[in-house]
């Protein structure tokens, strides 16, 4: 299959040819007739696959022209940094067409996108947040919306907005074709498609939280934190000195700090991302690493979702992510477009019980690789063992609530020995 036998019209094929896309992803085979089609859509696909061209191409095949002063399709998306990237794709994909669109969201001012606004858009592209603040000061109007998108519903559900996407669907006319897209299926997203689509046909590309295949998944044990600087210095002036990179950390202040490391450490410029920086800071820094002006870039979670860019060489996770489906949307970041790419994991003792269980998520292990001769291996410094244990602890005791914590296991032993292994 190829484009052209998905009932496409010129303009957005020429658009595709332009791009220089020879075949559509399995997601978008089997979305865009359904779409097309009318139907109220589930698409479950990894990252990386095409998702966003899946409903796109067939919303600005549907809208056709621009017509009327209100929009008739609304994008909503979870992050500032996604809103901005479904933007930018609709802009291109809708080059050789006089539809007009509009990204809003928080961190800029609201009155110009009000202004941009009344003068008239077919598409917007929203967060959920931002919408509602325009709707309150009146300076939208949701009634000629006859499509609605909800993408990175999983995403959605992790931050907690499903009060705004409530109020959104009050807004907006009941009669309307609607389109939940996801990389992860949790429960969480099977009760907000309950009450986004009705009677949906649902297209699941890849068993649930799978990673693609293009991606090579590793991880080392590193015993902590200074361990792991060591070790990422070793990668990214030895192992991929060359190629993009972006390194994961779980917190803000993490991610300051290997910032920090990597910007004294290695003779090269590099940026960092997270929701303390500013939006104009946060959107330069995406666009200097796309540009190729940067090849490291570190990154939360949260500001690394409008991070599109087909060549990233590595995801390096300096933390293992506590919400495993992050995991899948890291590593999501690398081997895009059927490129190769590869995913390198760092977990101290604590963070392997997480790794354990995004093994059972994803249905795969992930290989262990030596620790590297060259690279030292230091001791853990007693606080932070301290810290480790009592995350062991606090995650062996959410398994089994009768667990009474290392302290009480030490003593059990002194008194009485270890216990002897079953035999299997």
């Amino acid at each position: 299959m190829d484009f052209t036998d998905l009932k496409l019209n010129p303009q957005i094929l020429k658009t595709i040819a332009a791009k220089g896309y020879q075949k559509p992803t399995e997601i978008q085979q089997k979305a865009i007739p359904s779409i097309l089609g009318g139907q109220d859509i589930i698409g479950i696909a990894q990252t990386g696959t095409g998702k966003t061209a899946a409903y796109l191409l067939p919303i600005l095949v549907k809208l056709n022209y621009a017509q009327f002063d209100d929009p008739r399709a609304i994008i909503l998306a979870p992050t500032r940094e996604l809103a901005i990237q479904i933007d930018k794709e609709i802009e291109e994909f809708a080059a050789f067409t006089d539809l007009r669109h509009l990204g809003v969201y928080g961190g800029t001012g609201i009155n110009p996108q009000i202004e941009a606004i009344e003068k008239g858009l077919d598409i917007l592209v929203a967060t959920p947040g931002r919408l509602l603040d325009i709707s309150k000061k009146n300076g939208i109007n949701l009634k000629q919306i006859k499509m609605l998108v909800l993408d990175e519903a999983d995403r959605v559900m992790d931050m907690g907005f499903m009060p705004q996407i409530n109020r959104i669907l009050e807004l907006v006319p009941m009669k309307k074709q609607c389109m939940l897209f996801s990389a992860t299926m949790s429960e969480a997203v099977e009760r907000i498609a309950s009450d986004f689509v009705e009677f949906p046909h649902r297209i699941e590309i890849s068993p649930q939280a799978t990673p693609a295949e293009t991606v090579s998944q590793v991880f080392y044990r590193a015993p902590n934190i200074r361990s792991k600087i060591n070790l990422l210095s070793y990668l990214l002036e030895k192992k991929y000195s060359e190629g993009k990179v972006i390194v994961f950390c779980r917190t803000k202040k993490s991610a300051d700090d290997v910032f920090k490391f990597i910007q004294r450490k290695l003779n090269e410029e590099v940026r960092v991302i997270h929701a303390n920086k500013g939006q104009n800071t946060r959107i330069n820094s995406i666009n200097a690493f796309k540009n190729n002006e940067i090849r490291i870039l570190v990154a939360t979670d949260v500001s690394a979702r409008g991070i599109d860019i087909s060549d990233v060489e590595a995801v390096i996770n300096f933390n293992v992510p506590i919400m495993y489906e992050d995991y899948v949307h890291r590593i999501g970041r690398t081997g895009r477009a059927q490129n190769k790419g590869w995913a390198i994991t760092f977990a101290d003792e604590a963070e392997q019980w997480h790794l354990g269980e995004i093994e059972k998520m994803i249905k795969m292990r992930i290989p262990e690789l030596a620790w590297p001769n060259e690279v030292e291996m230091t001791e853990t410094p007693f606080e932070e063992q301290q810290v480790i244990k009592r995350e062991l602890d606090y995650l062996k005791r959410k398994r089994d609530p009768d667990f009474k914590g290392a302290f009480h296991e030490k003593n059990q032993e002194k008194r009485f020995g270890k216990k002897k292994k079953k035999r299997k």
